[in-house]
């Protein structure tokens, strides 16, 4: 505590800070630092590097050599310091821009720090010595949820930034911004629509639109990709069925992929979501999945392009949805082409805050494998709240050996908001997904010190370190406080209905599907709560290899943060703690209120170091968040107390509304918006 008011005091001392609006996101350098670059020839690509040193490099000259070498991957590099020069060695030209870029985070990473009375993290200059870096993925890819309307589907950060009406006459500067952007974290491809398709992507009109951005993004190593609607051959071409084994339908695609190479050459492929929520797919032709993405591949495989076909389906055919992945994937291993990746999210059910890995993951060991995280915040509180997800995707990673994996994809959150994300926070998100992807041995704190440093404090003045120290911690705490105030100990989907933003774990919405109603996965009753996957239950522990089997299926041995999705605990169980599972929840609701308040305490003590724009607009919203955190905690543990029937511990803080007064509470946004101050404040 007296540390922290030395730093309040502190801060106060400082004068002011000249104005930002986020738009610059971590690529805030100077642009006069005229450096010395020699360069083995001219071209779009090396221009760019070019551009990017002499204007942000300020050490030693920079020479960039394209240069074949056993030990780089195509967009790897080598950076050598002899004789006080720098040489720059990748074989290709795009390997040379990742350096040009890698250099420049070195350089603004320099003297990053924790206060003195702690031991210093801070790095000396990689640059006196050699540095190989090589991506551990051929493909880092984001996936856009863009509707040809502009509107972006779980989008929190305004319309799409592809303006389709314009295009291809009007180019926005904002697109070579993203190519930028995504060149400077090791990104290199993009799907641009939303995996619900609209067939009129793939019409010519679209594709001269969609060639137009590819044009803008091939120098920054960014190829272009759609997602298809599967009955594209109904819908576009008048054809009467999409039967992947009929002949026309065959032929359709092949034309289609033709007709695509000749306007985009270095088009990358299809991403596809089939047979899930009302999507088309081959099993509506009584064709397996395999079926539907052999075909598709197929056509693309005469010009390198390849298929991502999600895995994300679930019917009602089984009593666990967590399962459905699983069972209609895993029996299809091996039977698909070799440029098809199978593209399965990270948790069995649907992004939710906290979810064991998909046991789908190592089950195909035939079939080459991608991971599908999602950096927008569906269920992590829209970019009203502040939560850093490089701690999601590392504990995923610490089940999922990166090397069993042949890609990575990221659902972005990227939209026409002046800093991009909506949240300010939510910037991390994209770039730590990015650095992951290169690198997904990078920890979770190693990429939060990096984004905080080119983002909002300056490693070079001394003064910064405390403060920045203070918000890295709070950054590294934000996710685990997110998954405390809304659903710990493994409960999932308590949200309502539709949107997905802010809890109601009673809702019951007549004649809609059982596996959307939170009481599906809660199943509190007088007995208890949770879901029972154990051999008691619907044995979806028995789709993990058989260690995990036999931690996951016995509740006492199940992990606190697993127990509520494997096992239906009694209210009385006795948790790790020590302590019931109803006290247990109560602390953890409670705790995750707390923390969020403790956010608001340390984000203050940034006032004088950051910009009044973009301090201010995280201070606006950690007040949202501290009151939705309420909200979470009340709604949950009132409504679940009608089960228990169990009094909160002392401790815990007491609720401030009333349970009926909480069933009222309708929210007047759709899956496309954000909430704003104004809605939530009149909520009733």
């Amino acid at each position: 505590m007296k540390k922290l008011l030395s730093l309040f005091l502190l801060s106060c001392l400082l004068g002011p800070v000249s104005a930002e609006d986020g738009s610059r996101l971590w690529l805030r350098q100077s642009t006069d630092a005229h450096a010395q670059i020699t360069t083995p020839r001219q071209s779009p690509t090396l221009n760019i590097a070019v551009r990017e040193l002499k204007q942000a490099w300020k050490g030693l000259p920079v020479t960039l050599v394209l240069k074949k070498d056993k030990q780089l991957s195509s967009e790897g590099f080598r950076i050598r310091q002899v004789n006080g020069k720098l040489t720059v060695t990748s074989p290709s030209e795009t390997g040379l821009l990742y350096a040009a870029y890698h250099l420049i985070r070195l350089q603004e990473m320099q003297n990053f720090g924790k206060p003195a009375d702690q031991e210093a993290t801070g790095k000396p200059s990689e640059t006196d010595r050699e540095i190989t870096e090589n991506p551990a993925y051929d493909l880092r890819i984001l996936n856009h949820w863009d509707n040809l309307d502009r509107s972006i589907e779980r989008g929190y950060a305004g319309k799409s930034l592809w303006n389709w009406e314009e295009l291809p006459g009007t180019l926005s500067d904002r697109y070579e911004a993203y190519a930028r952007a995504n060149a400077s974290i090791g990104i290199n491809a993009t799907v641009l629509n939303n995996v619900n398709a609209s067939s009129k992507i793939l019409s010519a009109e679209y594709l001269e639109k969609v060639k137009a951005l590819a044009d803008i993004f091939r120098p920054y190593g960014i190829k272009v990709y759609l997602s298809i609607n599967f009955a594209s051959p109904m819908q576009l071409g008048g054809l009467s069925t999409a039967d992947p084994l009929d002949k026309d339908v065959i032929a359709w695609w092949k034309q289609k992929a033709k007709e695509i190479y000749r306007t985009i050459p270095d088009f990358g492929g299809f991403l596809v979501k089939a047979n899930s929520e009302g999507q088309p797919g081959p099993c509506d032709f009584n064709r397996t999945h395999a079926e539907g993405a052999n075909m598709l591949a197929d056509a693309l495989k005469p010009y390198k392009g390849i298929v991502m076909w999600r895995a994300f389906v679930y019917s009602p055919t089984d009593a666990d949805r967590a399962k459905q992945a699983y069972l209609e994937f895993q029996p299809l291993d091996g039977q698909f082409r070799d440029n098809v990746i199978v593209q399965i999210k990270n948790g069995p059910v649907d992004f939710q805050p906290r979810e064991p890995y998909s046991p789908l993951f190592g089950a195909m060991p035939r079939t080459p494998q991608m991971v599908e995280f999602q950096i927008t915040q569906e269920y992590l509180g829209f970019s009203n709240h502040l939560a850093y997800l490089a701690p999601m995707w590392e504990e995923f990673f610490d089940f999922v050996k990166p090397s069993s994996l042949k890609a990575i994809a990221g659902v972005a959150n990227i939209g026409t908001d002046t800093n991009w994300c909506g949240h300010p926070f939510a910037q991390a998100n994209w770039y730590a997904f990015g650095r992951m992807a290169w690198n997904p041995s990078l920890t979770s704190g190693t990429i939060a010190e990096e984004w905080l440093k080119q983002t909002f404090f300056d490693a070079s003045n001394p003064k910064h370190a405390p403060i920045a120290y203070e918000i890295h911690n709070m950054m590294m705490e934000s996710r685990e406080a997110v998954v405390d105030y809304m659903m710990p100990l493994g409960l999932h989907h308590l949200f309502a209905w539709g949107h997905h933003y802010g809890p109601e774990p009673w809702c019951d919405v007549p004649g809609a599907r059982p596996d959307w109603m939170p009481s599906y996965y809660h199943k509190a009753d007088k007995q208890g709560i949770g879901f029972d996957r154990s051999h008691t239950g619907s044995n979806a522990t028995a789709q993990y290899p058989d260690s995990l089997c036999r931690l996951y299926d016995d509740i006492r041995t199940c992990p606190d943060e697993y127990l509520l999705w494997f096992h239906h605990a009694p209210w009385q169980h006795t948790m790790q703690s020590g302590r019931t599972l109803w006290d247990e929840l109560c602390y953890r609701y409670d705790h995750g209120v707390q923390q969020v308040r403790s956010f608001q305490k340390k984000w203050d003590l940034a006032e004088n170091y950051i910009d009044a724009e973009r301090f201010k607009d995280v201070q606006s919203r950690l007040k949202i968040q501290a009151r939705d955190a309420v909200w979470w905690k009340d709604a949950c543990l009132l409504y679940f107390q009608e089960f228990s029937g169990m009094r909160a511990p002392y401790e815990v803080e007491r609720p401030i509304h009333e349970l009926d007064d909480l069933k009222q509470v309708k929210l007047p946004i759709d899956n496309h918006e954000c909430p704003t101050p104004k809605m939530l404040n009149e909520r009733r």
